[in-house]
């Protein structure tokens, strides 16, 4: 079985979801992720945030402007008045549901309730047209098997095991299709999987099934070994470690959650990216089999802010970067890069909304210099310090460009460097013409 995951945007009308059951009707028995159709959780995400507010009449102007597109599109999707009428039916009643919803006290919980509408509504669309088409689809409620624990983490035994029941409900089928995104609470409250989302919701379903592999669909090729805004004639990456694409993923490279594929990891699923609007191209395959003495791409990361403390009670003295450490701590501020010497010790965030109070407790140790606007590049690829000269050529390639922080060996993956936002173009078209142009 095979796990097939797709985004928004390729169920994002009448066209693409027809494009998709085309796609997924190739093969027997593998099991379908669907997201929201493109838009529809922002402006869930928007009604929301009307109701928070008590503005009644704005968020059920908006749901009658949603209710309306709906309809436009279940129009366009179904060629039989049976179907058309299923479809609208239930999309109907999920849209009354939400009219409900502005006359209740609206609270984090009925918001989570009014998030899981989107993929209620494309996951039941896929399921009507499958079975218009002749097909016989099951529908597996992510509702009824994906379970999050009290800190937010998914119940992986529960998962396996509320799967495997529902799955064996329906033997014969020839698709399974699920929500992506959605799950339950232990009290038993509608919740959502945060990290990575349908991607997540994948690789967990992915790794309880013990699948041959997970597909990502989107409408981009894969990860590129660079930026294809930025760097001309790039090209997509064909494979990568789950290290590399976690590097990757954090870095900037947005069509991965780095944290999403950690259960196909562990159960050591290959995870490949695919592109809904080319889907013979072999796009990116992620797995765990390490390509040795190879740099496979580039990828930055704005919004960097850096933080230097200098202190010469730092010398020869043992718990200082305890307690610089317990500060970010304290402020629930997660840090990128560190850097030290006997005297000092630089680190970047980018994350600065405590910003202010964390310059203040650091200065109890030091002198603290920030230095805001900045950005880290990163090269990705077999960086194992026994490689001769790898990390030469990208400092090579970055000779004419300023260098706040240099982060090597932390990671077998990755060397990063901190830089001005101003300069990140001029790095990362110096890196991929030294690094993958062969005219270097």
């Amino acid at each position: 079985m095979k796990i097939m995951k797709f985004g928004g945007t390729s169920v994002g009308s009448a066209a693409r979801i027809k494009s998709v059951a085309d796609l997924i009707c190739k093969e027997r028995q593998n099991l379908v992720v669907l997201s929201a159709m493109s838009g529809t959780t922002n402006t869930l995400v928007e009604i929301g945030g009307y109701l928070y507010n008590s503005n009644i009449e704005s968020a059920n102007s908006i749901i009658s402007s949603l209710e309306g597109k709906y309809r436009v599109h279940i129009d366009a999707l179904y060629s039989t008045e049976e179907y058309r009428n299923k479809a609208w039916e239930y999309v109907h009643s999920v849209f009354d549901q939400m009219q409900a919803m502005t006359s209740q006290p609206f609270a984090l919980r009925e918001e989570k309730i009014l998030l899981s509408k989107g993929e209620l509504m494309s996951t039941h669309m896929m399921l009507y047209y499958l079975q218009e088409k002749g097909v016989n689809a099951a529908l597996l409620p992510a509702l009824d098997y994906m379970l999050i624990d009290v800190m937010g983490e998914p119940d992986l035994s529960f998962i396996r095991t509320n799967l495997a029941k529902l799955i064996k409900q329906n033997p014969d089928a020839d698709l399974y299709l699920t929500q992506g995104f959605i799950c339950m609470n232990t009290v038993g409250e509608v919740d959502n999987l945060q990290r990575g989302g349908s991607d997540y919701t994948a690789s967990l379903v992915g790794a309880a099934v013990g699948a041959s592999e997970i597909q990502i669909w989107t409408d981009i090729d894969g990860m590129h070994n660079n930026d294809p805004r930025i760097v001309e004639g790039t090209k997509a990456v064909r494979h990568l470690h789950f290290e590399e694409a976690a590097e990757l993923g954090y870095f900037g490279a947005k069509i991965l959650h780095p944290t999403c594929i950690q259960p196909a990891k562990f159960a050591n699923i290959p995870v490949r990216l695919l592109n809904t609007m080319q889907p013979d191209a072999p796009g990116t395959l992620i797995n765990n089999v390490p390509e040795a003495g190879t740099i496979k791409a580039v990828a930055a990361k704005d919004d960097i802010t850096a933080i230097s403390i200098t202190s010469s009670r730092m010398l020869l003295a043992f718990g200082f970067l305890r307690k610089v450490f317990e500060i970010f701590e304290t402020y629930h501020t997660s840090i990128d890069m560190v850097c030290t010497s006997e005297v000092g010790v630089s680190m970047s965030i980018d994350d600065t909304s405590h910003l202010t109070e964390i310059i203040q407790d650091l200065k109890k140790f030091g002198t603290v210099k920030v230095d805001r606007n900045m950005c880290i590049v990163c090269v990705v690829g077999d960086m194992d310090w026994n490689n001769v000269g790898f990390e030469s050529r990208a400092m090579e390639a970055l000779k004419e460009v300023p260098v706040r922080m240099i982060s090597f060996g932390g990671s077998d993956n990755n060397i990063s460097f901190l830089i001005r936002r101003d300069d990140k173009i001029a790095a990362l078209r110096a890196l991929s013409k030294y690094l993958f142009s062969e005219d270097k």
